[in-house]
């Protein structure tokens, strides 16, 4: 795959992967291509703990579901983010932003508009649906085949300074580069996030991956094969979730929006 169709065809994988293992050789090539990123004054701040353990996972798994379980259960997970939640396809046609909200659970699909309110959130928990998200959370991450934990050396991650910034950037581009890599090889990759948003549940895969004082974990990862069903599609430059390019560059000044660009690009063009 070129890097074009790469980038173009790059997805976040949200279903379960096969359970074919990652070989040393991809392994090796997604840590290789992470390693090829910028970094300020070449200081190459990351740093990488790749994990098949099946205990190690699974541990993961289970603190990645329980933290879902909680942040759906209180409430915290929607007051969060509920600006980024789309109701119907019309809407995320006109904003071209955030997620469609369409995968309730059938007993909850005729409260949707009305689940970031304390009623709403009541009948979730009565129905027990935060429990079943957050087993279907751990069964996610518990069937991944490889985890990749993402490090920063605090002696370049120094918060309140610009070496935060940087670090930050440079951490940024190898993940992509990460990123683009598992799309070539036709590997796909989720980041875990649910245990960042309880208090108490990052530090536990902390001390499981046995980070270093000296190492920040800032991310970890799921990766594995994605199914052949589930192969990544070409690209649809009509997608209703995307911003239209006038939404987001300007011209000259940030007074001006670029025009001409919002449809498909010209045959040639980088994409």
């Amino acid at each position: 795959m070129e890097l074009r169709d790469a980038i173009a065809a790059r997805r976040t994988t949200n279903g379960a992967f096969l359970p074919d293992p990652v070989s040393a050789q991809d392994q090796r090539r997604l840590v290789e291509a992470a390693s090829r990123a910028p970094s300020q004054l070449n200081s190459q701040p990351w740093r990488f703990v790749l994990v098949e353990s099946r205990a190690t996972i699974e541990e993961v798994a289970r603190i990645s579901g329980a933290s879902m379980t909680t942040a759906m259960g209180n409430g915290t997970f929607f007051e969060r983010y509920k600006r980024y939640f789309r109701f119907s396809a019309q809407e995320m046609r006109e904003r071209r932003t955030g997620m469609l909200f369409d995968r309730m659970p059938a007993p909850l699909r005729p409260f949707t508009r009305s689940v970031f309110t304390r009623r709403g959130q009541w009948a979730m928990n009565v129905l027990r649906v935060p429990r079943r998200l957050g087993e279907q959370n751990r069964e996610l991450v518990a069937g991944s085949p490889l985890l990749m934990g993402v490090m920063l050396d605090r002696a370049e991650y120094r918060p309140g300074e610009l070496s935060a910034f940087y670090s930050l950037f440079s951490m940024g581009a190898a993940m992509e580069n990460v990123w683009l890599t598992t799309t070539e090889l036709g590997l796909g990759l989720q980041f875990i996030s649910f245990p960042m948003e309880v208090p108490g549940a990052w530090e536990r895969i902390v001390e499981l991956l046995a980070v270093p004082d000296d190492l920040e974990l800032m991310a970890v990862y799921r990766i594995g094969h994605v199914p052949p069903t589930a192969q990544r599609p070409v690209i649809d430059w009509t997608s209703s979730e995307r911003l239209p390019v006038s939404r987001y560059v300007f011209r000259e000044t940030c007074g001006q929006p670029q025009t001409g660009w919002d449809g498909p690009p010209p045959p040639g063009g980088p994409l």
